[in-house]
């Protein structure tokens, strides 16, 4: 018994000895150190850390900063004051790293910079500069311009990618309006290279705005920097795939599927960038690589659930469930993703399931439907993208206020609401359900008059006597777009109701569509000079319109069809039982739209059409049904309106002239393009009074008069 106690106490005092020999820092033989050093990354919460006598630096060169031994040695402060260092302007804010003044002389103009001989731009680059060129916002004057953009690519700056620019240090210091960045916005995708993934573009961006993809919340500039979404060079320049909503209103059970995104593929290509293999070892680290690919990986598997899914499991507007701790989501600055995403910690993914499960079927249905929201109005086209980033920009930088939270988040999203015509929600036709409103129950009449006043039989002195003795009227706007003098006061009929006639600016179609401040009235009747309509049919037009305040609603309609044998879109004139365009020769619609037309749509469409003297009431249809994704609305049968107009002296020659017929092909394909998809909805419904047409007593029926037509 004594000879085994003391076997025991030699043996703890040599496990003693021991433990105190590697605490006490006895050097080890070389073999043994290189095992234990080989074993540092298995190494137990229990056990010491070992120590370094060789000093730290704060910062190390960027192929440095993500090896092991960098990743041991430097804290994670040191780590971010590195990570963050390239950011020389880090802590700028509109207030104090850009200029205002030219966008409030000049407006919010876009300058784009020429492209330089010899340069290489990628084709997802040129797709963005040419957005901003055939946009509203575009002009080829640098000193007009508010926000300076770069011909040089910046969009990869991975320099394993083929699309890498050399040099571009030097290039953008060259730049004679560089100016340290400021007024600049610099697009950027991909950053940094392996093993590094960091957010370092290569070069100095000074006080340039970023529109950067993946961008950490650690690195992004709030009320400065745009986080935009990761998109393929697959992604459509113009339109994107176009879905009216077909979620259903009583959707089964959900289902809970789930699809990981964010690691590297199997095949071990990373996310987003297909052609460049992501390396072996990176692929169950947790370092920066890791998340990097992570943030790619989601972005894109956000803008894949955004859309209609096309392989796999992925469903029709199906609800992202987005886990990146430290990911600034793509326009955060507007989108309210909470409405339309399921976002979590990634450090709780085992929960994930039990979560989703939870979510009641009638919230899963206004995510989807908000997803798919989001995915048409702010993400379906490159396009989308870029108005979008201006967009946000010009609200920061312009004086006439932003959009609000609403405008953004609801139909028909930010693009279509422009701050510039009202901060008031109410005076926008897309938000009267929403606030419970009603339009103002009368209506300006804008005729529009292009032959000289003869005789006091012409039509347009008729209709002008006919829309004045309307109960809804409150004032007639004639727009006078002829050669020849305005008519002296006595030559027009006396009315009820005042008769403004303004001279046309510069004589051209477009002019019918400007937003005149004399317009006191949210519905506008457009008029033809010549077109023939009663009292009654004007009553009734403006009764249906006031339930529909966001639509065309009108009598003469017209249709589009696609003709495969010459694989161009196709105008119609022909009745039948559909139409997708109501003229606006006969039509009410909200003044907003004057000023959409005037402001959103871009001189080439409205040139094209000033320069053709045709054309307009289609380019009107089209953006009326681009926002609201729905039909006009034709009211009554009125069959005598094509002939009456055909009959008529002033207009004959326009209607029978097949030349005219032909230039209106030619704009539904031109329109078509620059929309990138066809904004145009079909529709079967037609409005009636109530007993149109019916066997009873003529005293039984509102408006009687139609019947006659």
């Amino acid at each position: 018994m004594q000879a085994k106690k003391r076997y025991l106490i030699l043996l703890s005092a040599g496990a003693c000895l021991a433990l105190l020999s590697y605490l006490g820092g006895v050097r080890l033989p070389a073999a043994s150190r290189s095992r234990r050093d080989r074993g540092r990354n298995a190494r137990r919460p229990d056990q010491p850390w070992p120590h370094f006598s060789d000093p730290l630096h704060l910062f190390l060169p960027s192929d440095q900063t993500d090896t092991e031994e960098y990743n041991l040695h430097v804290s994670p402060r040191q780590k971010r004051d590195v990570n963050t260092s390239v950011y020389r302007g880090r802590r700028c804010r509109v207030d104090s790293c850009f200029d205002f003044a030219p966008c409030q002389k000049n407006g919010f103009k876009v300058y784009v910079y020429p492209q330089q001989k010899g340069e290489k731009i990628s084709e997802s680059y040129q797709n963005i500069l040419a957005t901003i060129e055939g946009s509203r916002f575009y002009t080829s004057d640098p000193g007009q311009a508010c926000l300076f953009i770069l011909s040089l690519d910046t969009l990869d700056r991975d320099q394993l990618s083929p699309q890498y620019v050399h040099n571009l240090k030097t290039k953008v210091q060259n730049l004679p309006l560089w100016n340290d960045g400021r007024n600049h916005l610099i697009f950027n995708l991909y950053s940094g290279t392996w093993p590094d993934y960091t957010e370092d573009l290569g070069f100095d961006i000074g006080q340039a705005m970023l529109a950067k993809a993946s961008i950490s919340t650690e690195n992004f500039r709030p009320s400065f920097d745009v986080s935009i979404p990761l998109f393929s060079k697959e992604h459509p320049r113009t339109g994107g795939e176009q879905r009216l909503p077909q979620v259903q209103l009583h959707p089964a059970a959900p289902k809970v599927r789930a699809g990981v995104q964010g690691e590297a593929l199997p095949d071990g290509h990373r996310l987003g960038h297909p052609e460049r293999p992501a390396p072996r070892a990176q692929r169950g680290g947790r370092g920066a690589a890791h998340h990097l690919q992570a943030r790619q990986g989601l972005a894109e598997a956000q803008g894949r659930a955004l859309r209609r899914g096309q392989r796999g499991v992925r469903q029709a507007a199906c609800v992202p469930v987005m886990l990146s701790n430290g990911w600034e989501l793509p326009f955060s600055e507007i989108i309210d993703w909470n409405t339309a995403a399921v976002i979590g910690d990634e450090r709780l993914l085992l929960q994930i399931p039990t979560t989703v499960r939870s979510i009641h079927q009638d919230k899963i249905l206004s995510l989807r439907q908000q997803t798919q929201f989001l995915w048409e109005a702010y993400f379906s086209s490159v396009e989308k993208i870029v108005l979008t980033t201006l967009e946000i920009i010009q609200d920061r930088v312009l004086e006439h206020g932003s959009r609000s939270s609403l405008m953004w988040n609801s139909h028909p999203g930010g693009l279509f609401a422009l701050p510039q015509y009202s901060g008031y929600l109410g005076d926008f036709p897309f938000y009267y359900a929403t606030l419970g409103i009603k339009p103002y129950p009368k209506f300006t009449a804008v005729i529009h008059a292009v032959s000289p006043l003869v005789s006091q039989s012409q039509p347009i002195l008729k209709l002008l006597v006919a829309v004045a003795k309307s109960q809804y009227c409150s004032q007639i706007i004639v727009l006078w777009n002829c050669d020849k003098p305005l008519p002296a006061k006595h030559r027009w009929p006396a009315t009820s109701v005042p008769v403004i006639v303004i001279e046309g600016e510069n004589k051209v179609m477009s002019s019918r569509f400007l937003p005149y401040e004399t317009i006191s009235t949210d519905a506008v009747l457009s008029l033809d000079e010549d077109t023939v309509l009663s009292t009654t049919e004007v009553d009734f037009a403006f009764t249906v319109w006031q339930s529909f305040p966001e639509r065309i609603v009108g009598y003469p309609a017209r249709s589009h069809f696609w003709d495969g044998n010459k694989e161009r879109w196709g105008y119609t004139s022909k009745w039948t039982n559909d139409y997708s365009m109501v003229l606006t020769g006969a039509a009410i619609y909200h003044r907003y739209y004057h000023h959409l037309y005037t402001n959103y749509l871009p001189t080439s469409l409205k040139g094209m059409v000033d320069q053709l003297a045709n054309c307009e009431d289609i380019l009107m249809n089209f953006l009326v049904s681009a926002v609201t994704k729905l039909p006009p609305i034709k009211v009554t049968q009125k069959k005598q309106y094509k002939e009456t107009m055909m009959g008529q002296s002033s207009r004959a020659s326009r209607w029978a002239d097949p030349d005219h017929f032909a230039q209106r092909q030619t704009c539904m394909n031109k329109f078509a393009s620059w929309f990138g998809a066809m904004p145009l909805v079909h529709s079967r419904m037609r409005l009636d009074p109530i007993l149109f047409k019916d066997q009873v007593s003529i005293l039984r029926k509102k408006y009687r008069d139609i019947e006659r037509l």
